[in-house]
């Protein structure tokens, strides 16, 4: 058993979202203040000698902002500006850029809201999330009476909806499992495991497409982010709870390198999106870690092709983009009848079982 952090989002009720709001607004405030502080800085150095650009840290902007919360009266505490400072700084090193863009509060390209917090800044009391002097009612899923807040943020969706995400530690249970699979990632399936299991299309948003295409001829700009939060929603709660099952079930987890950087730059760009890949992988992954279990990405190159009983490469084999229709071969070599997708895992988690036998080498 060992400690380890997540973070819990739940919804914030509706009835705090002005004052939400308004905190919002005060900390793009902060945030485009920090920004032109920076942008000044760099631009300026040197007017009177060499051109030498001059990075402010996140400390020398916090300097410079000392007492602005007395000064504009704003709602937020003194912490979450400093907060939203050092984001801004982490964020500029990050991108080698001495101005982000602009954080804006009103109009159709406005900012989500944003509101940041540090560890101890926001407390559960009497059944509510105290911050910055207020007390906010939430819809309390997760039974926060019992847990220890660390840092988070209030966050807005694009319905106008806010959410209290926080930081928790938790004591997390080493997986029971003990055998080794291999996960293969597909279009007519999401994902197809070495033991034959399958998590098959949900098909999120083509499901919902003739839906979403009434309401954008319509202009109901309110119905199309209903529909676009109901695609993310079932895609997010059918991948969450197949990467628990595996990483409930297993020790060792193999999954293909498929790209989908690079397919959805094809016409198969749709549901390669729709499939939620690169979300599944990171789940896996987290979810990994959290329980013990190893997890590798490994090289599934001919891993539809090859035979996954005698290994080799046969001529009626699934081959190339004309070979996608073949969903069922027999090898001509040993005659063993395949299911594509289900090969290919076997052949990934052979991949990976090599992987951990090679080993890392010596520098």
């Amino acid at each position: 058993m060992s400690i380890q952090t997540k973070t819990l989002s739940v919804r914030v009720k509706d009835k705090h979202a002005a004052l939400l709001r308004q905190m919002a607004f005060e900390v793009n405030q902060v945030f485009n203040l920090a920004n032109e502080i920076t942008r000044a800085a760099y631009s300026n150095a040197g007017a009177f000698g060499p051109q030498v650009p001059k990075w402010l840290t996140a400390y020398d902007v916090q300097k410079q902002t000392a007492g602005l919360r007395k000064e504009k009266g704003y709602q937020i505490d003194s912490a979450s500006i400093q907060e939203v400072i050092a984001v801004h700084g982490k964020a500029r090193r990050q991108f080698k850029r001495s101005k982000l863009r602009w954080r804006i509060s009103g109009g159709a390209r406005r900012s989500l809201g944003w509101i940041p917090f540090k560890v101890g800044f926001a407390k559960w009391q009497n059944g509510q999330v105290k911050f910055a002097g207020r007390l906010f009612k939430v819809w309390d899923s997760y039974g926060l009476s019992a847990c220890k807040f660390r840092a988070g943020s209030f966050s807005e969706d694009s319905r106008g909806r806010w959410y209290f995400n926080v930081a928790v530690d938790y004591e997390e249970q080493p997986t029971e499992g003990v055998s080794a699979v291999g996960i293969d990632l597909g279009l007519k399936d999401i994902a197809t495991t070495s033991d034959g299991d399958k998590l098959a299309a949900g098909r999120f948003y083509r499901d919902l497409e003739p839906a979403l295409g009434k309401a954008q001829r319509a202009n109901k700009k309110r119905r199309v982010k209903a529909i676009h939060a109901k695609i993310k929603n079932r895609r997010k709660d059918t991948l969450h709870k197949f990467s628990t099952a595996m990483v409930k079930a297993n020790a060792v987890i193999f999954v293909g390198d498929v790209s989908a950087s690079k397919l959805i730059k094809t016409k198969m760009a749709k549901s390669v999106l729709d499939a939620g890949w690169s979300m599944l992988k990171t789940q896996l992954k987290y979810k990994a870690i959290a329980r013990s279990v190893m997890f590798e990405v490994v090289n599934e190159s001919y891993s539809t092709q090859a035979c996954s009983c005698c290994g080799s490469i046969s001529d009626n084999s699934p081959k190339r983009r004309a070979g996608l229709r073949i969903r069922d071969w027999t090898c001509c070599e040993c005659g063993t009848a395949h299911d594509r997708d289900v090969n290919a895992a076997k052949n990934i988690l052979a991949a990976g079982h090599c992987r951990l036998a090679v080993g890392i080498p010596a520098l």
